[in-house]
């Protein structure tokens, strides 16, 4: 079955689908994105997206070309054109293409380029690594510092997640001046061996989790102490678990890191819990 796609206010097959080769996106990667998830034919956490896409687009003084409500029926009609019960979708907008290639921004009219995608996922949060755990490896992180705006400048963590696979692990986790800041394309977490539950605070240095916001709301509902700093590779290694959570894994467990077992090497009993609850709110407040 060919995906119908969005391209500029057009519902096209895949196969028809044109962007510009002057387009900024490709020419400098100068453009951001979102990953919205489906499960039973409903969007989670829509409204998270959609304002943390207008928070990047204005970061970058980039045009919005799709007011929040055009935009959520642009989701919903992909949804339902492609069959979709459990899924992504992928949305990106660029600055657009001018005429040629230019360091410089294009004229102030440029029309931004909006481009919106499916993915079918079958079973999405059914994902049998939620019970086995995941096995990171550790890498230096040189990304650019403005990490906090969702750009689709993902060279770098493309390259951490093949040196993972080179390693034969799941992924990788990024580490500055001696901290972990974030995983590839999730965030990280431990949890201490008193049950606390710790994650890097939000500043330019990662990216501004909408799962990571929901898990840490549910969290603390639930009466679960939670601290928001920095930690080394080495307490993660120490700590009784670890996790991470994206738009797509939701919440996975960490049972090894650079070769050392998290906890008892196995899937412990908080990011199980993490996960159902989040899972079960998130499906309750689908749109």
């Amino acid at each position: 079955m060919t995906r119908t796609v969005y391209v500029n206010g057009e519902y096209l097959p895949e196969n028809e689908a044109k962007v510009s080769i002057f387009d900024r996106g490709f020419l400098f990667a100068d453009g951001v994105y979102e990953v919205t998830s489906v499960l039973g034919g409903k969007l989670i956490d829509f409204a998270g997206h959609a304002k943390r896409l207008e928070r990047s687009l204005n970061e970058l003084e980039m045009a919005n070309p799709i007011s929040t409500e055009d935009l959520l029926e642009v989701h919903r009609q992909l949804v339902d054109r492609n069959g979709i019960t459990d899924g992504l979708i992928y949305l990106q907008i660029t600055r657009g293409a001018p005429d040629d290639r230019d360091f410089a921004f294009p004229p102030a009219d440029t029309a931004p380029t909006i481009v919106l995608f499916t993915q079918n996922k079958p079973g999405l949060a059914d994902a049998p690594q939620a019970k086995t755990g995941m096995k990171i490896i550790s890498v230096e992180d040189l990304r650019w510092g403005r990490r906090d705006i969702k750009t689709v400048q993902l060279l770098y963590p493309s390259l951490g997640k093949m040196a993972a696979k080179k390693a034969g692990c799941d992924d990788a986790w990024m580490v500055e001046d001696g901290f972990v800041t974030e995983g590839t394309s999730n965030n990280a977490y431990i949890v201490t061996k008193d049950g606390t539950i710790v994650t890097r605070q939000l500043s330019n240095d990662i990216l501004h989790g909408i799962t990571r916001a929901a898990v840490l709301r549910f969290a603390r509902e639930a009466q679960m102490k939670v601290e928001e700093r920095p930690f080394t590779i080495e307490e993660a290694q120490n700590a009784a678990e670890a996790f991470v959570t994206s738009a797509s894994a939701f919440v996975m467990p960490v049972v090894e890191i650079d070769g050392a077992p998290v906890g008892t090497g196995k899937v412990g009993d908080i990011a199980p819990r993490i996960r159902e609850i989040y899972l079960e709110e998130m499906r309750k407040a689908a749109i």
